[in-house]
């Protein structure tokens, strides 16, 4: 489905409920800005019903509309696009709940930070002043295993895996890396720089001729640099053993290489990034 159909079927949904309705969960991230809210499953096919809270109006079921029973009161309502939705902390609040509070509430907000529409800190403010919504410790759980440097949904599930399965603790995700002489060879999406081990996930893109040959040889110059590397697609990150099996393998390898890499320098953070936006000014 492409982007302007998303929208529209955004827009017709919430014309159903009328004036006093609020788009909010994933639907509200995507008038917001969210890319990744795409209004399909995680099966990529199956369309999700748009959520709706009707903020105390009557209305009829529809299938293609989710009732959100909970009011969205006045100081949480943005307009846009000519329609009424929630705020970013409430439409991620919402969409967490809808998804569980596990490991893929967590990959909501990780793509609510990528998108750059909150921080992490700000997301945990805001769950502090709302201490009576329910399940608000459910998502302050899951906003613990969040991390700011994610880019992708299968990222985040990744480093799930990397870190809760493997427990290999928290992996620095998509930092530069360079070598001794300042040289820049690349950034991977996930890096254990104790154990020198790269995690990479190949998404459909990966398969175009041109970055398939990027990646084998940026792969090489890891490589050569003394990192290991370990590479996963999406079918991979259903079977967590798997997944686990790979990274110990990897770390059997790695140190075999002498250390030829170091960290790049980090950029802004997201706080100061949003913040710099906010006043106007510029920031690496």
């Amino acid at each position: 489905m492409g982007d302007d159909l998303v929208e529209q079927r955004i827009l017709e949904q919430s014309m159903r409920m009328g004036s006093r309705a609020v788009v909010t969960g994933w639907a509200a991230l995507r008038l917001l800005g969210g890319g990744f809210f795409d209004g399909f499953a995680p099966d990529g096919t199956t369309s999700l019903p748009v959520p709706i809270a009707a903020n105390g109006k009557r209305v009829r079921a529809h299938e293609q509309i989710r009732l959100v029973r909970d009011t969205v009161p006045p100081d949480e309502v943005v307009v846009v696009q000519g329609i009424r939705c929630a705020g970013v902390h409430r439409a991620l609040y919402d969409e967490m709940r809808r998804r569980g509070l596990g490991r893929e509430g967590t990959v909501a907000a990780d793509m609510v930070f990528a998108a750059e529409l909150t921080s992490l800190r700000r997301m945990q403010t805001y769950t502090l002043s709302r201490r009576w919504f329910r399940d608000i410790r459910g998502v302050a759980a899951c906003l613990t295993m969040c991390d700011e440097g994610s880019l992708s949904p299968q990222e985040t599930r990744f480093r799930l895996i990397w870190e809760h399965d493997a427990r290999w603790g928290r992996p620095l995700c998509n930092r530069a890396v360079i070598d001794l002489d300042g040289c820049f060879l690349g950034i991977p999406d996930l890096l254990d720089p104790h154990r020198g081990v790269v995690g990479e996930y190949a998404g459909a893109h990966h398969r175009d001729r041109d970055r398939h040959r990027s990646d084998v040889r940026r792969e090489d110059l890891f490589r050569r640099a003394g990192l290991e590397y370990v590479e996963t697609v999406g079918a991979d990150l259903r079977d967590e053993r798997l997944v686990v099996e790979r990274m110990h393998a990897a770390e059997s390898r790695a140190g075999l290489v002498p250390k030829l890499w170091r960290l790049g320098p980090a950029g802004a953070s997201l706080d100061e990034r949003l913040g710099a936006r906010e006043r106007g000014w510029g920031v690496e």
